[in-house]
């Protein structure tokens, strides 16, 4: 049975790794590490060992779960399936040959779409060409700010068939942005007590750019202390646009 998500973009989650450790602002709230104390606290010996928890984020330690990497082959209703959504895949601590493994499974199980996110974008075009990239797997950057635009000239010089941006938690304006060979983005503001603000013409610029260079426009949330009743409505109307699925 898949893990089901909640997050609005995906369908599943598959966590061939947790653990992982704070590398920009973005990482500051990080809802992973929120929910991986909570998993621990509960139990889950996957997520056990991973925190430090004076700050309440992730300590370094990365855990590989091979018993997990074939998943994917045996949900046989094809999903979009979120990958590492507790950990990124291009973390040091991950051996390539892990890493090789976790595409083997993408290409195998091509009746999926997967997505796959990380701010770890030197080490994605590092090995990129060592990677066989199937057309089912999107490969994204999270971009909260300016200060880590160059995540996305990595990713445009990667061998993805797909690139998409997470622009999430957006923390502060993008007007150089570009959507040069970008295929998909993702708008959404920080959620919880400690959320900070995201402000409506940073997102209405970056919708204005997707606009006038034909990128599909995914608003996720506006976020805060309660998103749920903050919403996701932008110009009276919910953004879902999605990328083309390439045809298995």
């Amino acid at each position: 049975m898949a893990n089901n998500s909640t997050i609005e973009w995906t369908e599943a989650t598959w966590n061939p790794v947790t653990g992982c450790t704070r590398v920009s602002k973005g990482c500051d709230n990080c809802y992973a590490a929120t929910l991986t104390k909570r998993l621990e606290a509960m139990g889950q010996s996957k997520y056990s060992g991973l925190i430090n928890k004076n700050k309440n984020h992730f300590n370094g330690v990365v855990k590989l779960h091979p018993n997990t990497l074939t998943q994917p082959l045996q949900w046989k209703k094809p999903k979009t399936i979120f990958v590492n959504s507790m950990s990124d895949l291009f973390h040091k601590n991950i051996p390539d040959s892990f890493i090789f493994e976790v595409f083997e499974t993408m290409n195998k199980a091509n009746w999926h779409q997967f997505q796959v996110l990380t701010k770890r974008s030197e080490r994605l075009l590092q090995i990129s060409e060592l990677i066989f990239w199937p057309k089912n797997v999107w490969q994204g950057v999270s971009v909260e700010n300016e200060d880590v635009l160059f995540r996305i000239d990595h990713l445009r010089k990667s061998d993805a068939k797909t690139k998409f941006l997470s622009l999430e938690p957006l923390l502060g304006p993008l007007p150089n942005l570009n959507l040069n060979n970008i295929d998909w983005v993702i708008v959404g503001g920080e959620s919880g007590f400690k959320a900070r603000r995201m402000k409506k013409e940073w997102v209405k610029e970056i919708k204005y750019l997707c606009e006038k260079q034909n990128v599909p426009f995914f608003f996720k949330q506006w976020g805060g202390k309660n998103k749920k009743a903050a919403g996701r409505v932008l110009e009276n109307r919910t953004w879902d646009e999605m990328p083309f699925k390439a045809a298995v």
